[in-house]
Parts: structure tokens; sequence; C-alpha cells
């Protein structure tokens, strides 16, 4: 009995080392199997940004046309080029079509247009007639996705030449930018090229067409409550005849700009107009009920206090609707 114990002993020793053994050696072949998973799947998702090409682009403008605030459309003259790592591909404007393309460089890796073009921008009047536009020339691939190509801007081959005259618009300057847009219903993404050009009207003219006339019409108005209290029929025609000149001139303003969903600074500060012509409208007829009624005493402090008054309180009101209308 104790002899096959003995003899047993070796066997059982091989047997728990080979055990070990396979432990061991399972234990390691299934790390390398996870770090083999996750290397495989790292390389897939990495594969289609490795393989898109960068292209770089720059745009050079020469010329730029009329810039129709009431369609935000606008013609434009300018330089594209293009110097691409692989083959470069056709592109097309995405907020227009181009009307003259002339190819001047057509080398496979490298591009030179000069491009003449109708292209249209949104449109933003919150703040007329102060406001401020964008024009932008949007350019995208017309087959290759961004998992094929990416747009990367050129600025050394950018900018706007110097001799361009924008009538009516300050050009304030120019950026560019690349965009990643997405086409729902293909379950597509193309990369965008944007060169923005930044445009402002002209402050001092739009002030003097826009707010001067608007304050004469007032002054005129805030002067009428000089006048005697006898001569309150007058100051009753002086109001309203202000009244309709403020709302036809509203209507003049109206006329330059397309119909919006929301009220221009211009549109505000003529309600204001408004109101303020209602309340001196409201004050004369309280006044003349008090010349009809013989109420003399409150007739002429009634007068004492407006007489001038309002010609303090009717320019302050205006400029604390500036400073809130730029400030905030």
């Amino acid at each position: 009995m104790a002899d096959i114990c003995g003899d047993d002993l070796p066997q059982v020793s091989q047997s728990a080392t080979f055990i070990n053994n396979f432990f061991y050696y399972s234990s390691n072949m299934k790390k390398i199997l996870i770090f083999a998973f996750a290397l495989i799947m790292l390389l897939s998702i990495a594969s289609p940004m490795a393989s898109a090409q960068n292209v770089d682009v720059g745009l050079y403008i020469l010329n730029l046309g009329k810039f129709d605030i009431s369609t935000g459309s606008f013609t434009a003259d300018f330089y594209v080029s293009m110097k691409c790592e692989d083959t470069c591909s056709d592109f097309e404007f995405v907020n227009g079509r181009a009307s003259s393309v002339d190819k001047i460089t057509d080398e496979p890796n490298e591009k030179f247009y000069r491009i003449q073009a109708a292209l249209n921008s949104p449109v933003d009047l919150k703040a007329f007639p102060f406001d401020s536009q964008k024009m932008q020339i949007i350019l995208e691939d017309k087959a290759n996705t961004i998992d094929k190509l990416v747009y990367v801007p050129d600025n050394e081959q950018s900018g706007i030449d110097d001799s361009i005259a924008f009538t009516g618009w300050n050009i304030d300057g120019w950026t560019t930018e690349v965009k990643e847009h997405y086409y729902k219903p293909y379950d597509e993404t193309y990369s965008q090229y944007i060169f923005n050009v930044d445009i402002s009207r002209i402050a001092f003219n739009s002030f003097l067409k826009t707010f001067l006339p608007v304050f004469f019409i007032m002054m005129v108005t805030m002067f009428s409550f000089v006048l005697d209290p006898d001569k309150i029929t007058t100051r009753l025609g002086m109001a309203g005849s202000s009244l309709v000149a403020a709302v036809m001139f509203h209507i003049a303003i109206s006329s330059q700009i397309p119909p919006v969903g929301y009220l221009t600074l211009a549109d505000k500060f003529m309600v204001l107009t408004y109101f303020i012509l209602l309340v001196t409208f409201i004050l004369n007829v309280i006044m003349l009920e008090l010349h009809e009624t013989k109420q003399e005493a409150k007739l002429m402090k009634m007068h004492r206090l407006s007489e001038f008054s309002m010609l303090g309180i009717v320019p302050l009101i205006y400029v604390i609707f500036f400073v809130f209308a730029f400030i905030f």
C-alpha cells in the first residue's frame, strides 16, 4: 500500500504542474486576445480619418457687388486656390451659383480659379439702421464626404483687395472657418470652407437719415409747450401733425427693409416716439378741458410744470433708450 502511494505522488505532481501551466498560458492568451481586439477596433476607427486628405483652400476677393438687404444676395469676383495631398476634386457653392469659372492652374494636386458668382447670406436686421452683416462664400466638395476630404483654411493665400469700394457699407474685415455639414436624409457629412466678409452700415449716415428727422419733429412738438394756454388749440394741431408726420416717416423707413418677424432698433425708436406724442396729446387735451371749464389756477399750474420740463425730459428719455439699446 505504501509503494502504491509512493508511485502515485510523481503523477499527482505532474498533473498539478500541467494544470498550473494551462491556467497560466490561458490567462496570458486571454490578455493577448483582448489586446489584439482593442488594437483592431482602434485601427478600424482611425482608418477613415487617416485616409481623409487635407485640402488647403485660399480665397482672395477682387470685387464685391451691391448687397441687397431685402434678400441677402450679392455678387463677388474672387480667386480660389487649392493645394491637395492627392488629387483635387470638384467643388460647388452651397449658398449660390458660379456664373463664370476660369481655370488658371490645372495640376492634379493644385488648382487655381478666377470665379464670378451670385451668392446670398442670412440677414439680421435687429440693430437696423446700425446693423452689421456677414457676406459668406461657402465651398463644399461635390462627391467626397468628410472621411475622404477635409478643407483647411490657407489664410496666407486669402484676403480682400484694398481697392474694393463698397458703397453704403464699411468693410470691417474677413475671417475663414471650416465646418462639418450633416445631410440627415442621406446620412452623410461634408466639410465646408466658409469665407466671411464682415460689413456694417456707416453710422453717421444712418443717424442722419433715420433719427435726425424724427428729432426735429419732436423738437417742434416740445416747443409748442412754450405757447400760452390760450393757444391750446394750436398746440393740439401741432401735436396731431407731428404724430401724422412720424407715422409717415416710419412707413418710409420700413420700406427700406423686408418684412421681418421682430422689431428692429428703428421700430423700437418709433414706438417710443409714438408714446411720447401720445402723452403730449393727452396733456394738451387735459389743458383744453381745464381752459373750457374755467379752471384757470389748475391750468396755469399745469402749464408752468410742462412749459420747460418737457424740453429736458424728452431728450433724457431718448438718451436712456439708446444707452439700453447699445449696451444691453
